[in-house]
């Protein structure tokens, strides 16, 4: 398992593709885990070198005491990339992920060759605050089952639950391998995110992707996002859920390969 030492802690990461060829960085959602890029990894490692990590407080990550915040998550990208004598990179994230991506953009934008924002947020209304108080009920109590009961309806669409009931049912059973300590740190990041007010800064080529059947984090958030970002494209994938590169990834897979391939340095 290949760690980098940054800012303290053991970040764990993985690398896919061919070692010259330039670096995507994914980010994971908040019950993401680098796995969940199965889809994406295969098809973006043919033309990119893939740059999959967790986020401290994440699966194989450390996991240390104290608040954590995008903006950390940040500077601990920053120097995983450091740490792997990356200079540029093109960033992107799904939901919490985003959330990271976005800060990243604005706290190191020369370091980002292009950007990618899948089923993000730049705010919290009260309806999203109060889906993810439930999920934070659940963590607390430390019941693994009841936080994949709040969670799982929010993060697919009905047509994929219906048709994956195995999937599901393996996705419960990695709810009882969680930290929850580390999990309500990183709920307690998202639910004090509010970054509107500073996406003007974002310099880089942006696409703004969200699932129209999202109902955690719905294409009103992505419309505010791409309204503030400057010259952002905007992509609503039809029929998917909240964790559409999961659902529906060969259009999530040919997004993504097409606005890395048209802002690469060979474009």
């Amino acid at each position: 398992m290949p760690k980098a030492v940054v800012n303290g802690i053991e970040m764990y990461y993985e690398l896919h593709g061919p070692e010259e060829a330039e670096v995507v960085v994914l980010s994971n959602g908040v019950l993401m885990s680098t796995a969940s890029w199965a889809f994406q990894t295969a098809a973006l490692a043919n033309k990119f070198r893939v740059l999959l990590y967790d986020c401290r407080g994440m699966w194989q990550s450390d996991h240390p005491e104290g608040p954590y915040s995008m903006e950390m998550h940040a500077a601990d990208l920053a120097g995983l990339l450091d740490a792997l004598a990356v200079e540029q990179a093109h960033i992107a994230g799904i939901s919490y992920g985003s959330e990271v991506s976005m800060a990243f953009a604005i706290k190191y934008p020369q370091r980002v060759r292009s950007l990618v924002l899948a089923d993000g947020v730049s705010q919290i209304d009260a309806l999203l605050k109060a889906q993810c108080e439930s999920w934070v009920t659940a963590a607390k109590a430390k019941d693994a089952d009841l936080l994949f009961e709040v969670t799982y309806p929010l993060n697919f669409s009905g047509e994929w639950i219906a048709k994956h009931r195995p999937a599901l049912a393996a996705a419960r059973e990695r709810y009882h391998q969680l930290d929850f300590e580390a999990f309500l740190r990183l709920m307690d990041s998202f639910l004090g995110f509010h970054i509107t007010p500073e996406l003007h800064q974002i310099t880089a080529p942006t696409l703004v992707i969200v699932a129209e059947n999202d109902l955690l984090k719905s294409r009103k958030y992505s419309e505010m996002m791409v309204s503030e970002i400057p010259n952002a494209e905007f992509v609503i994938i039809p029929y998917g859920g909240h964790a559409v590169c999961l659902e529906q990834p060969d259009i999530f897979n040919t997004l993504l390969l097409g606005f890395f391939t048209k802002h690469s340095e060979e474009a």
